[in-house]
């Protein structure tokens, strides 16, 4: 059998695979890493694409032949970004995503498919539940531990699961090996450096760890590969209601369309948007309990970030104590934020800008995206979050350069958030299917939805015919 060399199946004019987008050469460079290595720590920083390159590596190893099964074990939120990156990179792979009832996870891990994709919750509960479980029984290629620091508890049953998997290939993905102590990195390395089929050794703080850690480990630092990146990186996030705020959600949702339906003639497109508004802020926030999936996916990346010396703006289009600027900053107290917001006076605006810019006791500013989207400079921060969408790409655009803007020594990276299955996935569609609309927009032309949108795509948002004028 034939098979192709790397070079012909990496992005490039000449390559054997449709690529979607070229990979930029430090990406390509792990990529290699990764096709060439049976055990692998992949430490770049967060935000240069350790997941696109996990991506593009297992799709090479298939097309070559020299794998046939990959598991992903990713945080629950992550697990379908896992199965959209596949459709984009990899398209030609199948892929599934083990979760639901005990007796659906069954038939999954079954399943004959390329990618399988699983919580480390359910791959705890799966291996732990029976011994003789496919997931224990199943031999896979290779096994990637995305967010590997989920195992830095060597003694903790989710890490002895993910240890025991049986496989040939260990990738671990983390920016972060090590938080606290180099007991942490010494878990983390057992699950890479397995023997035979599982891992057995057993490492312990000391020269013999850090050595073979050198030996396993590719991190590169924003700062090794600058040039190698874009001004500014730009990510979607879409993520899955907690349970609370799921439940929140769709009595609302429920409620606004029998309202809707109940005004007959009467309904115009208003009372639309402003069901469309109330959904949009029960996407940020329970407000009886207070649940964000979005702030607490935050509230996981700043802990990342901030050990590796990141500072964040937090931007949100309210500043409500319940589901914007406020209860922002309530949920990520432990980074000890300031807050910003258009009710404040000049020399309010000048002293909390001036105390972010100057010291470096607060790791991230939240701002209502009005107020502090023009007139300052915050090169301080290399992240921006976007923590709901102001269907306005100029308005976003200029808050994002607050930060990325002359001065700025660190790339830019924004991260913008939508809440699968609701109705800013939904939006965010349409959005897309009018993106040729939105090129011709720039700076101040604003996108209004009411304006925007046909009556057809408004009332469509929730199932509903507009009425007859």
């Amino acid at each position: 059998m034939l098979v192709l060399p790397l070079e012909f199946l990496l992005p490039s004019p000449d390559t054997a695979l449709t690529w979607p987008g070229d990979l930029m050469p430090f990406q390509k460079d792990g990529v290699r890493a990764l096709v060439n290595s049976e055990r692998l720590l992949l430490a770049d920083d967060m935000g240069l694409g350790k997941t696109l390159q996990a991506i593009a590596a297992v799709r090479i190893l298939c097309a070559r032949r020299e794998i046939e099964s990959a598991l992903v074990v990713a945080p629950a939120g992550l697990l379908d970004q896992w199965r959209w990156e596949l459709e984009k990179w990899a398209p030609e792979l199948s892929a599934i995503i083990v979760r639901g009832p005990i007796a659906d996870r069954a038939w999954q891990w079954e399943a004959k498919v390329h990618v399988t994709l699983v919580s480390y919750e359910t791959l705890r509960s799966d291996f732990g539940s029976n011994k003789r479980a496919p997931v224990r029984r199943n031999v896979w290629d290779v096994v990637i531990a995305d967010e590997a620091q989920r195992i830095k508890n060597r003694n903790a049953a989710t890490s002895g699961a993910l240890k025991g998997l049986q496989r040939r290939r260990s990738w671990a993905l983390t920016g972060t090996p090590l938080e606290n102590d180099e007991e942490e990195l010494a878990s983390i390395l057992e699950f890479v450096d397995h023997t035979c089929l599982t891992s057995f050794r057993r490492y312990r703080p000391g020269i013999e760890l850090q050595h073979r850690h050198r030996q396993l480990q590719l991190r590169r630092k924003k700062g090794d590969v600058l040039d190698d990146l874009p001004p500014k990186q730009m990510t979607k996030v879409f993520i899955p209601l907690r349970t609370r705020q799921k439940e929140s959600y769709d009595r609302a949702e429920r409620e606004g369309i029998v309202y809707l339906k109940s005004l007959g003639v009467q309904v115009h497109v208003q009372h639309v948007l402003e069901l469309i508004t109330r959904l949009k802020q029960i996407c940020n926030a329970d407000p009886e309990t207070g649940h964000s999936s979005k702030l607490r996916d935050i509230r996981a990346r700043l802990d990342q970030l901030v050990a590796q010396g990141h500072r964040a703006l937090i931007f949100s289009q309210y500043t409500s104590a319940t589901f914007g600027v406020a209860a922002a900053a309530r949920y990520l107290e432990a980074f000890n934020p300031l807050t910003l917001t258009g009710d404040m006076d000049q020399s309010q605006r000048t002293s909390i800008i001036d105390r972010f810019t100057t010291t470096d006791q607060h790791k991230a500013l939240v701002l209502s995206l009005r107020a502090g989207g023009v007139g300052l400079n915050l090169q301080a921060a290399s992240y921006v979050f976007h923590l709901d969408r102001w269907w306005n790409p100029a308005v976003e655009h200029q808050a994002e350069d607050r930060s990325h803007r002359f001065g700025q020594t660190a790339k830019v990276n924004v991260i913008k958030y939508a809440c699968a299955g609701t109705i800013e996935e939904r939006i965010d569609e349409i959005l897309k299917r009018k993106q040729d609309l939105f090129d011709q927009l720039i700076d101040d032309v604003s996108i209004n939805l009411s304006a925007r949108l046909s009556s057809e795509e408004i009332f469509g948002l929730f199932g509903l015919e507009p009425p007859n004028r």
